[in-house]
């Protein structure tokens, strides 16, 4: 098999014109120069946040809310621009040894921690020994961070430039201090980012411009963030001026694209799937598995339940991260399924004895995805029982606890394939994740290949993360993989002369990641 390792690095360079082109619609939309001042207004869906990625859950959808908040405060070491170019931002270069085992850091010397204390290579490799693989160790040498690791690690600039890999400074108190762009206000000490969520119950945090940032100081005042803002309030918030950039759910930007409203959407990083439970005795039944895997339509579920709004998923890893996911195919074949289901026992996922389904997290989008498993079960003679009630009275979860199949959410975080799927299968699969250089294409591509063979994983769909944004946003220059780069943003004055939808155009409907 032709290296796996050259489709990836091609899809990278593919990425690179489309990533252009979002870089040149957001700069023909400027009709003035770069303003300084003003307060971005920023709402998100869920409810709780926290600074501390030593905490964040892998793979959970608040990951990515927690990274973009987290990324006002906080840098990395390196990161990767939208041209697929590995840029300094705490470390000024990088080398390693020919077996990619040992790579060494220089620590930038003009930077600052927010509360005025320079920063060092021991911060550094403080910070990251408390997020990196155990496999991974990290050592301060005089300005320098050095790591070592045992098997090969060509894939380091991905891991340390996404994920929760931020370097930051923990104060007696228990707060993190970063070097990055903006800090939380003192008004929001009841934010308190340490071991556990401790800021669960904060709505409003208000983050202020750093003025002694390396980077130079950010064109915003200010970035106030409200969380917890149910989703359709969040579109009418921003429609009628109550805020300029907004996390969007799926089934609400289709709608706010059809009124007009500018929407941005990523590459798919959220993966909806099926998970076959290991303590229930459906789950050693391979045909079975089989049958339901082939019983599925994940064209329609796509295409009607998620107006078009998601792509089918045959892959745990997406074609943009792993390079070769085209290479799987889930293609429904119900005649198939019929045979495998005539050949089991009557009482095995028949009416006396159903699969029973949980979605991981109360939802609509969970709820019409399980329904329409149970009715592409069906047409295979297979009997699937949604269970939509979550959990008991008393807070427990008893309806969980008897599910045979579980509707889980993966969401992406990290740059590195080799990584992602080794966190998919420790979290989903409940292994060690011990498998040998999986930053190595092909034995990857292997690795994968053998869980999806085994259908105790069943993808579904996967699905882009989306906002929307006010006329008045400028220079708004995300990664097409999620981030979104505050930093740069700045503020046109409420009276210019709005931005140009281009919601016709075709060249830019055509272009994945970027909306008008």
């Amino acid at each position: 098999m032709k290296s796996i390792e050259l489709r990836w690095r091609a899809g990278c360079k593919r990425l690179a014109p489309l990533v252009t082109l979002l870089v040149i619609i957001s700069g023909a939309q400027a009709t003035t120069k770069p303003r300084a001042g003003g307060v971005l207004r920023v709402e998100f869906l869920a409810s709780s946040a926290t600074l501390d990625p030593r905490v964040w859950k892998t793979g959970s959808r608040d990951f990515a809310m927690n990274e973009r908040i987290a990324s006002l405060v906080f840098d990395r070491l390196v990161a990767l621009d939208n041209y697929g170019r590995f840029v300094p931002q705490l470390a000024t270069e990088w080398t390693h040894d020919a077996a990619f085992r040992r790579w060494q850091f220089t620590i930038r010397t003009d930077a600052k921690f927010s509360d005025g204390a320079p920063l060092t290579a021991a911060n550094a490799a403080a910070a990251l020994a408390a997020l990196l693989p155990e496999d991974l160790k990290v050592t301060a040498f005089g300005n320098s961070v050095i790591f070592q690791s045992v098997e090969q690690r060509p894939d380091l600039l991905e891991i340390l430039a996404s994920g929760s890999y931020f370097v930051y400074r923990a104060m007696l108190d228990g707060v993190l201090t970063g070097t990055g762009a903006f800090t939380l206000d003192d008004a929001a000490k009841g934010f308190k980012p340490v071991a556990g969520d401790a800021a669960a119950n904060n709505q409003h945090l208000h983050f202020s411009a750093n003025e002694s940032c390396w980077a130079g100081r950010p064109l915003l005042d200010a970035v106030d963030i409200s969380l917890g803002v149910p989703p359709l309030r969040a579109l009418f918030d921003l429609q009628v001026g109550k805020a300029e950039l907004v996390e969007l759910a799926p089934d609400i930007a289709r709608r706010a694209t059809q009124s007009n409203t500018r929407v941005w959407a990523s590459l798919p990083l959220t993966l909806y799937a099926l998970r076959f439970d290991s303590a229930q005795p459906q789950f050693g039944n391979a045909t079975l598995r089989e049958a339901l895997a082939l019983s599925l339509d994940r064209t329609t579920m796509a295409g009607v339940l998620l107006q078009k709004q998601g792509e089918p998923a045959a892959a745990l890893l997406p074609q943009w991260l792993s390079g070769y996911a085209f290479l799987f195919r889930a293609e429904m074949d119900i005649e198939r399924a019929k045979q495998l289901r005539a050949s089991l026992p009557a009482n095995v996922a028949g009416g006396t004895s159903p699969l029973r389904l949980q979605p991981q997290a109360p939802s609509d989008l969970g709820r019409l995805l399980a329904e329409r498993v149970a009715v592409n079960a069906r047409q295979a003679g297979l009997s699937v029982q949604p269970l939509l009630k979550t959990g008991t009275r008393d807070g427990g979860s008893r309806a969980t606890d008897a599910a045979d199949l579980h509707l889980f959410v993966w969401r992406y975080s990290s740059l590195s394939p080799g990584e992602e799927l080794r966190e998919f299968a420790r979290a989903e699969l409940a292994k060690d994740a011990k498998e040998s250089n999986v930053a190595d294409p092909d034995r990857r591509y292997a690795w994968e290949r053998k869980i999806l063979e085994e259908r105790k994983l069943i993808p579904l769909v996967a699905l882009p993360d989306y906002a929307g944004l006010a006329p008045t946003v400028r220079d708004w220059q995300p990664s097409a993989w999620g981030e979104w780069r505050l930093a740069d943003v700045w503020l046109e004055p409420a009276g210019a002369q709005p931005a140009v939808t281009r919601n016709s155009s075709p060249a830019v409907a055509a272009a994945p990641g970027v909306r008008p």
